[in-house]
């Protein structure tokens, strides 16, 4: 199942889910009606024993349409609003729930080997699979567990606990990384996060019974014969809790299956992105041999269950959110002997740390320094576009050897609040000197001192980067600049749009890289994605031909790419007369947001086709290409060069 029909599945699996809610919520409103009438009789005297039948028939009696419209609009209003009330408080996406979780953020800058092992394999699955660098929170609980969270990949988060940092080794962990981003790729985050405000709001029913038996307490029931108000408070108290936790029962059905398959199919992906059944698959005997497992202890893991890697908490079969363990590793290792017996280390120095890896501790390792010059001709951006939502082991080889060829100062740097934004602002600083000395002193205004300071630290580094190390930069701090406030985060975006406006002109690299910014950094407002391209024909004529321009100077190339490219979509292409016009460009890609799911393949695959068109992909056309696609929720892996580097004096392209 390629990217596009698995996010496709994903929204209708959202619907089903939805109308089997509705129908969990209807039938929650029948036992209620009945369960309130019960309770009217009863207050004005009914009675049971020799008279039951003509009781019966007062309690049928007592149902009304102005009764049932009643009840049925407060059971929706209490489910709509204990929804809303829990999806406001899980506004913030994966952050929410780890810090629910009890989870606490690694710093980026960690000194625990523990902690920078599993960053860096983060940092190397994120790269590879082209979703932005997500924060990596750590639980301390023993169990051996994991966890993705989020709405969008841009606001995603990976939770890990202590034991599976401690007790696995980095193939291992690689393997259960691997699965939890196959969740964010696949759309499951999404429906996992809405999962827990629906159940929420089902199960505030079941608080509001248990909030009228507690108001009983301070009251005596049965003090009179003729008022018999408390017992029937009491009735509706317990009636209610029934109901609320009944619906919460069908509900968690619900999550348990689709959770199940789910895992199924994200262990699958695992497999295929690091080329390595042993690594999960060894994780999952762990987790078997482990004396806790994979449960944990955090009070709201059963709230959150359906998001972990193994079952977190103790369920029934029939309510478990994850298959059982041993059905997992079968599938994974057709080989396995069903064992779960594991030789545990007396300490984990066997599990390599960032300095002591080399290429036997990281399979598919490059050699370090530049990475090749060449990026293939003829249809690596197409492959890339394969590649969405199920990156392999090549994608996996060129994150790792991106990473490497990193200068050592310049991606600790990018780890740091302070020095990450210095690096972002260097990036934007201009080869010309004059333009160049007139933007630091925009800055040296603008900036806070201590980021000032940072950046006259890391310019002539950052001048002097690989121009295909670039975007890998930016995606590697993103993690750092996420941690910044609402008012740090403000002020930096301000000093970004000044710098970009320092000499009266907007470069595509500088509204690539504010572009990126604001859609990992800002607030996106997610619209309705209604559009098909035939609706957005002035706005794909915009995007292709500055797409065009970045790849070619000859106005006869220019529109020979454009002319490859409109074979991909329902209407004609040609120039424009100001393709540097980067606010029309703005606008273009603002409504772009609004494509259709299925629409997006063809004009990603137009804008391939433009971009190979001339034999070499250069940097601004890869820079724009990617970025487009995560701006359209499209993760986009690296595209993949040909060779390792072999001669360092190759010219560079990108990567």
């Amino acid at each position: 199942m390629d990217f596009f029909t698995a996010q496709d599945h994903a929204r209708r699996k959202t619907g089903h889910l939805v109308v089997l809610m509705i129908l969990a919520v209807l039938a929650l409103i029948v036992v209620t009606t009945l369960a309130v009438a019960i309770a009217f009789h009863f207050m004005n005297g009914g009675q049971v024993g020799a008279q039951a039948h003509t009781a019966g028939q007062g309690m049928w009696s007592a149902l009304s349409v102005e009764l049932v419209g009643v009840v049925a609009i407060a059971v929706l209003a209490v489910v709509v609003l204990g929804g809303m009330f829990k999806q406001r408080q899980l506004s913030r996406g994966g952050r929410a729930v780890a810090e629910a979780l009890g989870g606490r953020e690694i710093n980026l800058n960690t000194r625990d080997s523990d902690e920078r092992r599993i960053l860096n394999v983060v940092e190397e699955m994120a790269i590879a699979s082209g979703t932005p660098v997500p924060p990596v929170y750590v639980m301390e609980e023993e169990g051996i567990n994991a966890f993705a969270a989020g709405y969008r990949p841009s606001d995603a988060v990976i939770g890990i606990t202590r034991g599976t940092i401690r007790h696995l080794t980095r193939e291992e962990l690689q393997g259960v990384v691997a699965h939890e981003f196959s969740h964010i790729l696949h759309g499951d985050m999404r429906l996992n996060i809405r999962l827990v405000s629906v159940l929420h709001g089902i199960l505030i029913i079941g608080l509001l019974g248990g909030m009228l038996l507690r108001s009983m307490r301070m009251r005596r029931v049965g003090g009179s014969k003729r008022d018999n108000s408390g017992v029937v408070i009491l009735g509706l108290g317990a009636a209610l809790m029934l109901i609320g936790y009944a619906g919460t029962f069908f509900g968690n059905l619900i999550k348990s299956a689709v959770s199940r398959q789910r895992e199924y199919l994200a262990d699958a992906s695992a497999v295929q992105f690091t080329r390595n059944p042993k690594g999960i698959g060894n994780a999952l005997v762990k987790v078997g041999a482990h004396a806790q497992g994979s449960r944990l202890q955090a009070p709201q893991a059963a709230e959150f269950s359906h998001l972990f890697f193994g079952q977190g908490v103790r369920l029934s079969q029939m309510m478990a959110t994850h298959p059982p363990i041993k059905d997992r590793v079968q599938r994974i290792m057709p080989d396995w002997d069903g064992s779960f017996e594991v030789s545990w280390p007396a300490s984990q120095a066997e599990s390599a740390t960032p300095d002591s890896e080399d290429e036997t501790t990281r399979p598919g390792l490059r050699r370090t320094g530049v990475l090749a010059a060449a990026v293939l001709t003829g249809a690596s951006a197409r492959t890339a576009i394969t590649s969405m939502g199920q990156p392999d082991q090549r994608h996996l080889a060129q994150a790792q050897a991106t990473l490497d060829a990193l200068p050592e100062r310049i991606r600790t740097a990018a780890h740091e609040p302070y020095a990450a934004r210095a690096l972002m602002y260097a990036l934007l600083l201009s080869d010309d000197q004059a333009v160049r000395e007139h933007q630091l002193k925009v800055l040296e205004e603008a900036a806070l001192p201590d980021v000032y300071r940072e950046l006259t630290n890391y310019a002539p580094d950052v001048l002097n980067l690989d121009v295909q190390l670039r975007l890998p930069l930016i995606e590697l701090a993103l993690p750092a600049l996420k941690s910044l406030s609402l008012g740090q985060g403000q002020h930096f975006r301000l000093c970004i749009e000044r710098l970009i406006q320092a000499d009266g002109h907007v470069s595509l690299f500088e509204w690539t890289l504010h572009q990126l910014l604001l859609n990992n950094l800002g607030e996106q407002v997610s619209g309705l994605s209604n559009l098909k391209l035939k609706d957005l024909q002035q706005e794909c004529q915009r995007l292709l031909a500055v797409l065009a321009a970045a790849g070619q100077e000859d106005a006869a190339e220019i529109n020979a790419a454009l002319k490859v490219a409109e074979g991909e979509l329902p209407f004609s292409l040609s120039a424009i007369e100001d393709a540097d016009d980067m606010q029309a460009l703005s606008m273009a890609v603002e409504r772009l947001r609004r494509l259709q799911p299925l629409q997006k393949p063809a004009l990603l695959q137009a804008m391939a086709c433009c971009i190979e068109h001339s034999g070499v992909i250069r940097p601004a056309e890869a820079e724009l290409f990617r970025v487009i696609a995560d701006i359209l929720d499209c993760p986009m892996p690296p595209l993949l060069v040909e060779e390792p580097l072999v001669d360092e004096e190759t010219p560079a392209t990108v990567d």
